[in-house]
């Protein structure tokens, strides 16, 4: 189930998150997809860094613009939206 994240600020980039046992799936504010980042891509200290973040509330969008960009192992359909879903290479 999605959390949202940042509650008190909505300009934030990220909307939402999950965090799994090995990944976290991040929706952001453009509702268009999903991303999965998993121990695969973009790798286990990104993945540590990035639940950190999502349950601090602060710095998520800065980490992933700076450290980890398109690498993404598999973007996914929005919840309730297209059925879209792609892996990335």
């Amino acid at each position: 189930m999605m959390s949202p994240y940042q509650k008190h600020n909505p300009a934030a980039g990220v909307l939402s998150y999950e965090i799994l046992e090995n990944a976290i799936i991040i929706e952001f504010v453009d509702h268009k997809f999903r991303y999965l980042y998993n121990t695969s891509k973009p790798g286990l200290k990104h993945v540590n860094t990035m639940k950190r973040l999502a349950l601090e509330g602060k710095g998520l969008s800065t980490y992933i613009n700076q450290h980890v960009r398109e690498h993404y192992a598999q973007k996914l359909p929005r919840e309730n939206g297209p059925s879209d879903c792609r892996e990335h290479e």
